[in-house]
Formats: structure tokens, C-alpha cells, sequence
């Protein structure tokens, strides 16, 4: 049986894809998220990652496409196949938000939902870019804001 929050990430990837495909203004994402929701009735148990990560990617689109950028740059993120950009989209603001999770667990994750969802190449390609922008962006900067300030001394 798959853990709950591997579920959530499931129904965070649907509704964002349903989001993104229909791309109507007027489209409710929450009533999305609650219908997707319903199918995994009393087994996610946690609803709110799911509803926060949600919004976390709708919320942060331009912030979360910089960190995927420039470790994919023969392929705008525009060009990604849609379950793929959803997919890195999801994981990278996981990566940034979410300490309790590992992010070789989260980086797991995503390849677990590329085979699932994406294409022949998809898991391979957001291993690769995850870990990248796992390497490059995301833990430099944590060791910047944890490295000691130099003191000088008179």
C-alpha cells in the first residue's frame, strides 16, 4: 500500500494537471483538490499538505521555474511535457519548503511519479534535473546561510 503522502503527491499531480489543462480563470482549484480528494477518501488522512503544496505551486509558478531553469537548458519550461514541469514544479517547492520531508525521499518521489505518469524518459530526466537543482541551487544555499560569518579582529 502506498504511504499517504505519496497519495497526496498523487492528487496534488492531478489537480494541477486538471488545473493546467483547463486553464480556466474561473476553474476552482480547491473544489479540483476536494474532488480528486474524495477518491482517497480516509486513507491520505492528511489533507492539508496536499491543499498547501497545491497552492505552494500555484503561488510560487516563476520562483520554482528559476531553480528549474538553469538545470535544464537545452529545455524551456515552457517546452517540458506538462506532467513533467508539474512534477519538477511540485518537488522543488517540497524541496524549499518542506524540511520534514528528506530530499532524497522527495526526489524519490517524483521519480516514482514519473514512471507512473510521464513518459518512457520522464523519471530519468526529473532525477537528473532534481538532483541539479537539488546540488546546485537548493544546498549551496543552505550552506551560505548556515556558513559562520567571518569576524575580523583589531
Amino acid at each position: 500500500m502506498a504511504s499517504n503522502r505519496h497519495l497526496g503527491r498523487i492528487v496534488v499531480l492531478q489537480s494541477l494537471y486538471e488545473y493546467d489543462f483547463r486553464a480556466e480563470e474561473s476553474l476552482d482549484i480547491d473544489a479540483v483538490v476536494e474532488r480528486n480528494l474524495h477518491q482517497y477518501e480516509g486513507v491520505i488522512g492528511d489533507n492539508e499538505f496536499v491543499f498547501n503544496l497545491v497552492h505552494s505551486v500555484l503561488d510560487n509558478q516563476q520562483t520554482l521555474d528559476a531553480y528549474i531553469q538553469p538545470a535544464a537548458p537545452e529545455w524551456p519550461v515552457e517546452q517540458i511535457a506538462r506532467v513533467d514541469k508539474i512534477i519538477l514544479r511540485m518537488s522543488v517547492s517540497e524541496l524549499l519548503l518542506s524540511a520534514d520531508t528528506p530530499p532524497k525521499v522527495v526526489i524519490n518521489e517524483a521519480v516514482e511519479l514519473g514512471k507512473r505518469f510521464g513518459s518512457d524518459n520522464s523519471s530519468k530526466f526529473v532525477n537528473g534535473v532534481l538532483g541539479t537543482v537539488y546540488r546546485e541551487q537548493i544546498e549551496a544555499q543552505r550552506q551560505q546561510t548556515s556558513a559562520p560569518e567571518e569576524t575580523t579582529q583589531d
